[in-house]
């Protein structure tokens, strides 16, 4: 009787044990299990590594030299945005230097956003440049080009342990990307089975990561009632939909106002989940933007349903007029401003 006990022990003891190795390697395989739950507060922070290069430092409030982004997370911040060119002069923001930040928000615990532009440089409103390696190219092409991009960036990140969250197929695509192409206005059919394109390899490497159209000027709901019309009647899909914001000292309770009309109508007509990825004010009115922030964080939370996820300020480590840039939420001596503190738990 012992002895078949002892037996029976032994056997129990392995299958337990098989089943927690296999669990734990399971978690180890799949990133994607480490998304957090809660809401996001952050901010886009593409510009640290050439910045560090250029020498610039960090400052605490109390003057004390720190990381970026542990300062960000004493900050109250869980979240990072991180853009991607496709071959950008310099390497800036190309896959690998996007890998080598990731890996450093990761390690802080960081939620993750990776905001494709499909372009070697910037793309926003005013414009949406194909990259050079995609100039001569039609839309089947382009759709095919922008799958194999965003296969290929997801897959870096997904090979070194990386989830993303959230992925943006396109940057404040008002009036669409890679134009003349995929520009909206003239084509909306090209520039829905380019966001489909994008959001179907998403899908396929991280099925978990939420895709994100994002156009600017997040208070204008005739410009994102004319654009997610116009992408849905053409077939699109996306999860969320990301908005812009940056109104000024004076008009921003306006801004913030008309900007809740605009998610809660986005909502009802889509059923869509919301999040404002860039927000920003001079850095020489950090009061006002510190109120700014908090009103937009509380009415952003005030969303039914849960379906407000986030605000994220844009590059707000940009100081000394870094780039030609003035609304960061740091001063001229490299330490936050108290708008950062509208992000504190």
């Amino acid at each position: 009787m012992r002895r078949v006990c002892s037996l029976t022990f032994l056997l129990l003891f392995c299958v337990l044990f098989t089943a927690c190795k296999k669990s734990s390697a399971a978690k180890e395989e799949d990133p994607d299990t480490s998304a957090a739950a809660g809401f996001a507060k952050g901010a886009d922070v593409s510009w640290l590594t050439e910045m560090e290069a250029a020498g610039v430092k960090f400052y605490n409030s109390g003057g004390m030299k720190q990381d970026l982004l542990q300062l960000l997370k004493d900050k109250g911040m869980n979240s990072v945005r991180l853009r991607v060119w496709v071959n950008p002069a310099g390497g800036w923001c190309n896959a690998q230097d996007l890998l080598a930040k990731a890996l450093r928000a990761k390690n802080l615990g960081f939620r993750i956003m990776i905001d494709f532009h499909y372009s070697d440089s910037w793309a926003d409103p005013a414009q949406q440049n194909k990259p050079a390696a995609w100039s001569g190219q039609a839309i089947a092409a382009l759709r095919t080009s922008v799958a194999t991009h965003t296969t290929e960036v997801l897959t870096l990140l997904k090979n070194n342990k990386i989830s993303a969250e959230w992925v943006q197929v396109g940057n404040e695509t008002n009036n669409g990307m890679l134009w003349e192409e995929g520009k909206a206005s003239v084509n909306m059919n090209n520039f829905a089975e380019l966001v489909l394109s994008g959001y179907n390899a998403v899908k396929a490497v991280s099925p978990t990561s939420k895709v994100i159209v994002h156009l600017s000027n997040g208070y204008d709901n005739s410009l994102y009632r004319w654009m997610f019309d116009g992408l849905k009647a053409q077939g699109a899909k996306w999860d969320v939909i990301g908005m812009s914001m940056y109104p000024s000292a004076a008009d921003w309770p306006v801004k913030n106002t008309q900007c809740l009309a605009n998610m809660n109508d986005m909502i009802s007509r889509y059923g869509s989940e919301l999040m404002i990825c860039e927000v920003g004010m001079p850095a020489s009115e950090a009061a006002a933007a510190k109120a700014f922030i908090s009103d937009l964080i509380s009415k952003v939370k005030s969303l039914p349903s849960d379906k407000g996820l986030g605000v994220l300020y844009w590059e707000p480590q940009a100081y000394n007029s870094w780039k030609g840039y003035k609304l960061g939420a740091f001063d001229d001596s490299g330490k936050p401003t108290v708008a950062m503190d509208a992000f504190a738990n």
